[in-house]
């Protein structure tokens, strides 16, 4: 019986511990030391309405946006998850097509070479331009929310034409929204496509022409 006690007293203690008292104490320190991280690093516009998250990629389609990285789950963030296709993989390479002759779709896939091809023709480059890895691979996740500043500044020209500016305005917000390596050592440099569109619409004004209702046009939205 005393055994029995003493297990049920050590297993409460440890419940209010590990299950109550640490789980407050953490989120407590959380919302005080970085609140807005701890909080999902939510992202607002000029009008203090939740836009999206700046973790998460969304899916631009508007011309007068930076368009973040080709996702394999359509920037669902309920079913995130990559190709996992090796680099030396045909299909990554050069895609799935439907079938010709049955004309089903089973498992349709675009591959790196069509994404360059439509990456050029939508940014109205020379055929031969070569064309950064982000923007013809898919994430791990299939959320990832930055390109590099080598992709995002390939789509400066296409973003001044639908907005009607000189590229090199465009490309001075693309520059001051490229975030340099973690402590200087760690990653690449990038650039926030949510950060960097919503400072478009800032300093441009929005597009006539929206790719969805509210928040920031052409992308997918949190409700």
């Amino acid at each position: 019986m005393n055994t029995i006690v003493v297990a049920m007293r050590a297993t409460l203690v440890t419940l209010v511990l590990t299950g109550v008292l640490y789980p407050l104490a953490v989120t407590g320190i959380a919302q005080v030391v970085f609140p807005g991280r701890a909080n999902g690093s939510i992202v607002v516009d000029d009008k203090g309405r939740e836009v999206g998250s700046e973790l998460l990629g969304q899916a631009f389609a508007g011309a007068a946006y930076v368009r973040p990285r080709p996702s394999s789950g359509g920037y669902d963030a309920s079913n995130s998850g990559g190709t996992n296709l090796a680099t030396t993989s045909k299909k990554l390479r050069d895609g799935a097509p439907d079938d010709p002759a049955t004309r089903e779709v089973d498992e349709t896939f675009v591959g790196a070479k069509d994404l360059a091809t439509a990456f050029r023709a939508d940014n109205g480059l020379a055929p031969g331009t070569e064309v950064p890895a982000d923007a013809v691979t898919r994430s791990a996740s299939g959320l990832d929310p930055h390109v590099s500043p080598d992709n995002a500044m390939l789509q400066a020209a296409r973003i001044a034409r639908a907005r009607g500016v000189a590229v090199e305005r465009v490309q001075g917000v693309i520059a001051a929204y490229t975030e340099g390596r973690a402590l200087g050592v760690f990653g690449e440099p990038r650039v926030n496509v949510l950060a960097v569109n919503l400072a478009m619409d800032r300093q441009f004004g929005r597009p006539a022409a929206h790719g969805a209702p509210g928040g920031v046009a052409g992308a997918t939205m949190l409700p």
